[in-house]
């Protein structure tokens, strides 16, 4: 059974930051990209990151550009998504997806993404 299990998630305040966790099971991706989505309660599912099967391609949210960094460890099946300086408007779920049919770059459609996690809250405070 494939899974994608998300950790890492917290409540804290503004300023601080956390690094989530993507770890995945049953299928391996290391030639897949790999994305983090976030939905906020009343608003619909954005794209916050992406990265290519080897790292060397990534994609960022204009709202999280230069805050956050999608990274991977291949060996261990797992990506990350280290978040700085967080605000408020950062509260979501977050979710992180499996891309399995692009070969080459990253895609912040949600719906180029074959297999998705539960998710995991990520609370800011002012």
């Amino acid at each position: 059974q494939v899974q994608l299990v998300e950790s890492g998630g917290g409540f804290l305040q503004a300023g601080g930051y956390l690094r989530l966790s993507c770890a995945a099971s049953g299928r391996a991706f290391n030639n897949d990209a790999m994305g983090w989505f976030r939905q906020a309660p009343g608003k619909e599912r954005e794209f916050v990151a992406a990265i290519n099967w080897n790292g060397g391609i990534t994609s960022y949210a204009d709202s999280v550009k230069g805050r956050f960094i999608i990274f991977r460890d291949n060996a261990k099946n797992t990506v990350y998504l280290q978040m700085n300086s967080l605000k408020p408007e950062d509260t979501a779920v977050y979710y992180c997806a499996a891309d399995t049919t692009s070969r080459t770059g990253v895609r912040g459609d949600g719906a180029s993404y074959a297999y998705w996690g539960r998710g995991t809250q990520v609370t800011v405070s002012s």
